[in-house]
């Protein structure tokens, strides 16, 4: 059931339930919207296997254990909570009235991912369970994961206003990506890290909420990539690559990703990339893969991608009219473009979402 509620004293409880019809203030979500990383799948009719596990039916939950895990902050009413739920996942909107110090407690059996939209912090610190404390200031545009089970506290003294996106995933609906290991391979902690797929994703859904957007199928869409991705660059199905020296600095970097975010089904000269960042294109070029792990052209045409992928979430829109907006002037060349990024075409991955 997707609710929408404006709350400033209310205990922050989420949502999970099912079986509502869809009006102007409540929509229905499939409960195929994921796939479970449940290990004991079910047999079919015939006896065998699925490939992917099914999800176990929400109600298979204590409704009081779902409801009562969200994240604490005190006082309740320093800050004003929009919600949005479905079964298998929830989102808060939170927004601060003023400038009190704060605190933030989680701990529960669901995953958490935290976008942090606004906020710089005269004072505070930060926890993950698994991590080191962090005492950053300034973290507009981060995120960071805390994994079911995992503890989350934090407190703040704002300096501005800040503006918090928080998603609740149910584990046992968590995607299967062949890709990434090992289904029971653990979602591990991240503090404060950046990543534009992500991001993007959960932006768009949280200003779906604010706004009350209605649009149930978009809304689902969104939350069945962002799972989908969340899994994908799970640290702890890969190495990670320690950052890199002598690359551009953060503004260069927030710079040059934000223009081609903007002009992303555009050609972009490499000396306009450059020029942005006070660069000659000789040393941008360099500093940019220092920075990025690729070069220029090539993180421009994974951002195509990316963007594409979330199209892709939307039925109603041909692979064709995708291929153009995100700047392939041909069908045929945009799915060779995906298909080397993805090892999929890109009706393989739509179907990949159902």
């Amino acid at each position: 059931m997707l609710t929408y509620s404006l709350h400033t004293n209310s205990a922050p409880h989420p949502r999970f339930d099912s079986g509502v019809g869809f009006d102007r203030d409540v929509a229905f979500v499939p409960q195929t919207a994921l796939r479970s990383r449940d290990r004991y799948p079910r047999s079919d009719e015939d006896g065998k296997q699925p490939r992917h596990f099914r999800p176990r039916p929400l109600t298979d939950l204590r409704t009081g254990e779902v409801l009562d895990h969200a994240v604490g902050i005190f006082p309740s009413d320093t800050v004003t909570r929009r919600r949005l739920a479905w079964d298998g996942m929830a989102i808060e909107v939170v927004q601060a009235i003023g400038h009190d110090k704060v605190e933030f407690r989680f701990r529960a059996p669901l995953h958490l991912l935290v976008a942090y939209e606004e906020g710089v912090r005269g004072n505070g610190e930060t926890l993950i369970e698994g991590l080191p404390r962090s005492t950053l200031r300034d973290v507009k545009r981060k995120l960071a994961f805390v994994p079911a089970g995992h503890e989350y506290r934090e407190w703040q003294e704002p300096r501005t206003r800040g503006r918090i996106v928080y998603f609740y995933f149910d584990p046992a609906r968590m995607p299967i990506d062949p890709g990434a290991g090992p289904a029971d391979t653990p979602l591990a902690p991240r503090m404060f890290f950046e990543d534009n797929a992500l991001w993007d994703t959960a932006v768009k859904l949280g200003r779906l909420i604010e706004s009350g957007g209605e649009d149930r199928h978009y809304c689902e869409a969104l939350g069945v990539v962002l799972a989908h991705e969340l899994v994908r660059r799970n640290p702890g199905t890969r190495g990670v690559q320690p950052p890199a020296r002598g690359g551009l600095a953060a503004w260069q970097q927030r710079t040059v990703s934000r223009y081609i975010e903007e002009h992303i089904a555009e050609q972009i000269p490499l000396a306009t990339l450059a020029r942005s960042v006070r660069l000659s294109p000789y040393h941008f070029c360099r500093a940019f893969k220092r920075s990025f792990g690729v070069p220029p052209h090539r993180y421009h045409n994974a951002r195509r991608i990316e963007h594409a992928k979330t199209m892709l979430a939307q039925p109603a829109r041909s692979v064709t009219e995708i291929a153009l907006t995100v700047g392939f002037s041909e069908t045929s060349s945009f799915t060779a473009a995906f298909r080397r990024a993805t090892s999929m075409t890109p009706t393989a991955y739509r179907r990949s979402l159902a």
